[in-house]
């Protein structure tokens, strides 16, 4: 315990987050909150004049209900216990403490919200009210660029289900892709995500203006480059451009966000016909029981195979 001790905790808290890149795979996004949650936690020990490798049980449920009272959720609450159960974990594994203090808690109860998720015909309001802000402003110029971006952005990301993250980071290669985009996911891992025709003729309509914008096709990095600073777009600028669409198009701005289509393209899938299993591989979720938030979808539409199908569901 001594070295671990002597190292301090902001020193473990680096290493626990070392192992997370290198061994997990963890993205950028991952290991920042990682990092804000376990500052949060190290900074009450140290008022507490303790140290992580030396806390016991009672200075995690004093942490925790010092997050209570600052009014969290208990979804945040969650998540900083769920950060500190594995640094605890970590530090035992790797001989720098006794042993696990947080193994013996249980997280608090909370229910799981359900996604929010906009029906088929709100999505197809969204689409129809991005094309025709393409089609309707001056022919040639940045507007028109911007518009058929962002009309080739929501329809790639209804068509896909991808992440914005992953979205905005396609190379611009995936433009030649005939069929499908090859998508780096987190933790680096590839998958195959076919396109459906929409996006593929809105991705193409996108490609002639910024070609007959003066950027050759292969010219530059990034599939959705900035207008700014070289570079590709940033998730915050895509979100804001699509609340603002919403908006256009007589939509609660408030409902619509990048990660409300992508579980729009997951619900109306399952909704559909789709299993669990090809919903998983699609989202790219590496644990199929992160897919189960849409369970709730599956048991409609069996509820509703019953109501329809059974003979005596009329009795």
């Amino acid at each position: 315990m001594a070295p671990a001790s002597r190292r301090g905790d902001r020193g473990a808290v680096a290493l626990f987050l070392d192992m997370q890149v290198a061994e997990r795979g963890a993205a950028g996004n991952t290991v920042e909150a990682y990092r804000r949650d376990l500052d949060d936690y190290v900074g009450f020990l140290a008022g507490r004049g303790r140290v992580a490798a030396l806390a016991d049980t009672d200075d995690i449920r004093a942490f925790l209900a010092e997050l209570s009272d600052r009014g969290l959720k208990p979804s945040t609450v969650a998540r900083r216990l769920s950060a500190i159960r594995q640094l605890h974990r970590f530090l035992y594994a790797e001989g720098l403490a006794g042993g696990d203090p947080a193994a013996v808690l249980e997280g608090p109860r909370r229910g799981r919200g359900l996604p929010k998720v906009l029906s088929v015909a709100q999505v197809d309001t969204l689409l129809e009210t991005a094309h025709a802000a393409a089609a309707g402003v001056g022919v040639g110029g940045a507007s028109q660029l911007r518009a058929a971006r962002l009309a080739a952005l929501i329809e790639t990301l209804y068509a896909t289900g991808l992440r914005i993250s992953e979205l905005v980071a396609l190379p611009a290669s995936a433009a030649r892709a005939a069929e499908a985009l090859v998508v780096r996911g987190k933790g680096g891992k590839e998958r195959l995500v076919p396109l459906t025709e929409a996006a593929k003729r809105a991705m193409a309509h996108y490609r002639m203006l910024h070609r007959q914008a003066g950027i050759a096709a292969g010219e530059g990095r990034w599939l959705f480059p900035s207008f700014g600073d070289s570079g590709h777009l940033t998730r915050q600028h895509v979100a804001r451009e699509l609340k603002a669409l919403a908006a256009a198009a007589g939509l609660d701005h408030r409902l619509v966000s990048p990660h409300v289509l992508r579980h729009a393209f997951a619900s109306h899938l399952l909704q559909n016909g789709a299993d669990l299993r090809t919903v998983q591989t699609l989202l790219g979720h590496a644990d199929i029981s992160t897919t189960q938030i849409y369970t709730h979808v599956l048991d409609e539409r069996l509820a509703a195979m019953v109501r329809d199908l059974h003979p005596l569901a009329e009795d």
